[in-house]
């Protein structure tokens, strides 16, 4: 039984042994009692440091592990998707290398699956301690947004540290969107997924790749990937200033028959022109977004392109 362990790696030289190591550790106990083989697949993204030579070292050393590289960045989704193709296991774990994700849940999360009860093992943090407050509070403000928007359920400070089965990484594979958004596509497909939970752990190793910024982007991607409603609010604004417009041009009317006074109100005019320009810009943005993701979808290129692998 070979259980793939897919780890998506951007400028992580100082952490790619340490988690390897923990990784055979944690591991252990299923390789002695339930006859599985390891995998590793380390997806390196680009990196601009010495990770790819890292690689080929640890490659050189254990024969289970395999790796791909990059011609450059192509983003942690890409590099997800490059690792979950070419695994070949029954079973598929997904895990960030800088171990904020505890390895140690692992054969707990297998145990869950390979009983069939369930097909996924996901998992989620309770707290997140340690990160800065002001990313903490958008964090849990975009969960609760797409709560409301999206037509599916994403689990409040879900991971992509997860335990999948052959059958629900088919399911994954077989959505083709270029734009992916792994925390929507894997309540998407539906199954049965059992949760565990933990605290937030600081990296063991490196940097933080996720600026504020990036995050802000990622989030964008995920409401226009997985809900419309942006385009209702837009519409809804539509209708709103229509309203308001046809009411005050009824106002402006009837004043010019009682009072006879072109001039006056000048200011307020000008205040109703920039607020329904705004609103006009506001909403040709939002229209802009989901054209953007349509030509890109529409041009078919390469999730990533492999310039070297083992």
């Amino acid at each position: 039984m070979i259980v793939s362990v897919v780890v998506p790696c951007y400028n992580e030289e100082s952490a790619i042994n340490l988690f390897y190591d923990e990784m055979i550790r944690a591991l252990k106990p299923l390789m002695e009692t339930k006859s599985v083989t390891l995998e590793f697949i380390f997806v390196d993204d680009g990196s601009g440091d010495s990770t790819r030579a890292v690689l080929r070292d640890l490659a050189a050393q254990d024969s289970r592990v395999r790796y791909i590289i990059f011609s450059r960045n192509f983003g942690k989704e890409a590099a997800l998707l490059a690792g979950l193709q070419k695994a070949q296991g029954e079973y598929i774990v997904t895990i960030d290398a800088d171990l904020q994700d505890p390895p140690a849940l692992v054969p707990s999360m297998f145990e869950a699956v390979a009983s069939g009860e369930f097909d996924c093992a996901g998992s989620r943090r309770i707290t997140r301690k340690g990160e800065p407050p002001i990313r903490s509070f958008f964090a849990r403000r975009f969960y609760r947004l797409m709560k409301k928007i999206s037509d599916i359920e994403i689990v409040d400070n879900a991971r992509d540290f997860r335990l999948m089965s052959r059958a629900y990484l088919n399911a994954v594979l077989s959505l083709h969107e270029r734009n992916r958004f792994s925390k929507g596509i894997f309540p998407w497909i539906g199954f049965r997924v059992k949760w565990f939970e933990y605290e937030n752990v600081q990296r063991i190793a490196g940097e933080t790749k996720w600026s504020f910024w990036r995050l802000f982007l990622y989030s964008l991607d995920g409401i226009i990937a997985f809900s419309s409603k942006p385009l209702a609010i837009a519409s809804w604004f539509g209708i709103v200033i229509f309203t308001l417009s046809f009411i005050f041009i009824a106002f402006i009317i009837v004043r010019k028959l009682i009072f006879g006074d072109p001039v006056d109100g000048w200011a307020s005019t000008m205040c109703i022109i920039l607020f329904c320009s705004g609103i006009q810009l506001f909403t040709v943005g939002i229209l802009g977004q989901y054209m953007a993701k349509t030509y890109t979808e529409v041009k078919s290129r390469p999730h990533y392109i492999i310039q070297e692998e083992k």
